[in-house]
């Protein structure tokens, strides 16, 4: 083959990537390396380098790119406390991902949404429950989010050793969760006990184990530096401390909140010099434009240039981008992944393994399906937007509740459906009225309430929102509490089902309502899997991964990052529902568990515990872990949730549980940032729930104290 027409170096699959990266540099002008660290990359003709477009939404489904399969929205995913699960959902969507992609290159469509770098998951900690998109995230635990986090980037991102199958991004890194209307100027520092053992422990895990491909800058400041170009978080901690070798990318519009916002620096070049010296690579935005300005202006070079594209370059060789399609495995997945019955089935699996009960007063559920009257109420008995939350794909089966619970009842049963309550405002005159005449001839009354996206969500996107997609208290809206409180004096009995994203303050329908189901914001299957926990075809298994408050009054001031009567680990008053809550049809028992009395410092600590199904009939029972230190300081967690899984039990069996924690695992993060082990007591609970905190009578928690001799053990984060 002749020099004219043999394949340039980086097209050579065989060759290093690092060799293959610094080829393609080598052919690229510096207008063409600028262009191609905005999303929006334009390619390069003349190398037969085509657009790309790199943002693209997988948070809970391929989204905003037509038919997906929708699974439930993340939070409830988290619900599910079901990493294995997770793993499988997060392998659906990247076959997804990968087969909407090949098919859009075969049509020459490079339009945003169709490429293979996911900025997903977001595992933000939802510290405070007015953040509109709390729903995003996995929930107030760093652990559980880590080990939800984990899953979900291994499935999308696959175990080919050559080729990643998606492209995963972690965000938002660092320290951020509302408020919305404040994201692009607010300043935000915590101390270094608290930066490690609440905010940056799961990305640390999505790196460390999950080897996620990219990670997202938020917009906020933390410590005076903006997060998209901060030596601290992006060189310090991300590069140096963790290894990361993927890319950073921008949260949309953040560099140029550098300048307007921030007012950090006084031009575009210099926010933009600023990013891509401290490891911004690639840009949401437009900001990266001014970069030809910022070399001009010798405020930035070529060299570092190349730093920032050539790891953009590297992600697109893992992708495959430059190789012959039949060389990467992942490019033979086909068109009828989308929407098949298979991933229909994982998406009501997981919608059903999601739901939490509440309260099931005198055993009411399961309700049998064959009962004479029912009567349906509330604003969201047929909202189709309660079962996509945001960051959403389109699904043409979705399942409403109202279909769910028509698909299951029996022929001769009389089923009465309407809202009759509004979502928020002013109910139409005589509606309560007339609901209470309809309620008198019926054997039960479910009423579908609660939040839906138009309540909260991103900045922007909630229309109905109180505050920037924020709300501003956690209680239902006027209308919906005056409805709850008409529903507890019918003399019927009474199911609530609420949908939503975040916590509610509810303490009304827990003292007077009959039942109390969470089923979230539950996907396309989430009708069908309501019915089928409503009417016991499956027994509910989903735990909280959030604490319900009592009232907006048990909240700390929102826009205070300190952890200080935030989440379960914190939080000194009574709960409404604690975190790790939920309720089963069937009932559980502990026993026999088992730890050594002392254990010297550094050595692994085993624990094993026996779970019997106390019940009559089959369940599924989330075995929960949790350490409590007697020598922690006031302002370390009073408990810490370290380990958890799923066992499902046939009545009468049991099963041994066995945990292996670390010395890692077992330690509490000083004010210097390390993780600090020393002699005492420590207490370790296991059971299905929390320990000292009223659980459900189907579960019970088993604790015992090992005491941590030696010196004290210091470990990096």
């Amino acid at each position: 083959m002749s020099d004219a027409t043999e394949a340039p170096l980086f097209r050579d699959s065989s060759q290093p990537v690092k060799a293959r990266v610094d080829d393609l540099l080598g052919r690229l002008s510096l207008d063409e390396k600028i262009a191609e660290m905005m999303n929006n990359a334009p390619g390069v003709e003349r190398l037969d380098i085509k657009p790309y477009e790199w943002w693209n939404e997988a948070l809970h489904g391929i989204g905003r790119a037509g038919k997906a399969t929708v699974f439930p929205q993340a939070i409830g995913m988290a619900a599910s406390w079901d990493a294995d699960l997770m793993g499988r959902v997060a392998t659906a969507i990247g076959n997804e991902g990968r087969a909407k992609y090949h098919a859009a290159q075969r049509k020459q469509n490079y339009r945003r949404y169709m490429g293979l770098t996911f900025w997903s998951p977001n595992i933000n900690i939802f510290r405070d429950p007015r953040w509109g998109r709390g729903h995003e995230t996995y929930g107030e635990d760093p652990y559980l989010t880590a080990r939800m986090g984990v899953a979900f980037v291994r499935g999308l991102q696959g175990d080919d050793p050559k080729h990643l199958k998606l492209a995963a991004c972690a965000k938002h890194y660092a320290v951020h969760s509302g408020p919305e209307t404040k994201r692009h100027e607010i300043d935000i520092d915590v101390p270094r006990r608290e930066l490690y053992e609440t905010y940056l422990y799961a990305f640390a895990a999505l790196v460390r184990e999950a080897g996620v491909e990219s990670v997202m800058g938020a917009y906020n400041r933390f410590r005076g530096e903006p997060c998209c170009g901060s030596t601290l978080l992006l060189q310090t901690i991300l590069r140096e401390q963790w290894g990361f070798d993927g890319h950073v990318v921008s949260d949309c519009g953040a560099i140029s909140d550098v300048w307007l916002h921030h007012k950090l620096v006084d031009t575009p070049e210099e926010a933009v010099a600023m990013a891509i010296k401290n490891g911004c690579d690639l840009n949401c935005g437009q900001a990266y434009k001014h970069v030809r300005g910022a070399v001009n202006q010798k405020l930035l070079t070529e060299e570092e240039i190349d730093v920032a594209l050539g790891r953009l370059l590297r992600t697109k060789m893992r992708l495959g981008m430059f190789d012959p399609p039949e060389s990467v495995s992942h490019s033979s997945i086909p068109e009828d992944v989308l929407d098949c019955e298979e991933h229909r089935s994982l998406a009501r699996e997981m919608a059903r393994k999601s739901i939490v009960l509440l309260k099931n007063k005198d055993n009411l559920l399961p309700l049998p399906k064959d009962l004479t009257a029912l009567l349906l109420v509330g604003p969201n008995i047929d909202d189709k937007h309660v079962l996509l939350g945001n960051y959403y794909g389109f699904n043409p089966r979705m399942s409403t509740i109202r279909d769910g619970i028509v698909g299951a009842i029996s022929p001769g049963t009389t089923l009465e459906g309407k809202e009759f309550c509004p979502l928020f405002g002013e109910a139409r005159k005589g509606s309560f009225d007339w609901m209470h005449e309809q309620a008198k001839a019926k054997d039960v009354v479910v009423a579908v309430m609660g939040l839906t996206p138009r309540l909260e969500g991103e900045e922007g996107d909630a229309e109905d929102s109180e505050s920037g997609g924020d709300r501003r208290t956690i209680e239902l809206p006027p209308v919906q509490q005056q409805f709850l409180e008409i529903l507890g004096g019918l003399g019927r009995p009474v199911v609530l089902i609420l949908t939503g994203g975040s916590q509610m303050a509810i303490p009304y329908a827990k003292e007077h309502l009959d039942a109390v189901m969470l089923c979230w914001y539950p996907g396309e299957e989430g009708g069908r899997a309501v019915a089928d926990v409503l009417f016991g075809d499956v027994n509910p298994s989903g735990r909280l991964p959030l604490t319900f408050y009592s009232s907006t009054d048990d909240l700390p001031d929102f826009e205070n990052y300190d952890m200080a009567r935030r989440t379960y680990r914190y939080f000194d008053g009574e709960p409404l529902w604690p975190f790790g809550y939920g309720m089963s049809y069937t009932s559980f028992g502990y026993k026999s568990l088992d730890l050594p009395p002392k254990l010297a410092a550094g050595e692994d600590l085993v624990v094993s515990v026996e779970v019997t199904n106390t019940g009559d009939r089959a369940g599924e029972e989330v075995v929960q872990l949790y350490l409590l230190h007697d020598n922690r300081s006031a302002d370390q967690p009073k408990r810490t949730l370290r380990r958890f899984t799923r066992v499902t039990l046939e009545p009468g069996e049991a099963q041994a549980i066995t945990f292996t924690l670390s010395p890692r695992d077992l330690a509490l993060i000083n004010d210097d940032g390390q993780a600090e082990l020393k002699p005492g007591n420590i207490t370790v609970s296991l059971g299905g729930g929390q320990p000292e905190v009223e659980t459900p009578s189907t579960t019970q928690v088993l604790a015992a104290d090992i005491e941590i001799t030696g010196e004290t053990l210091t470990m990096d984060v």
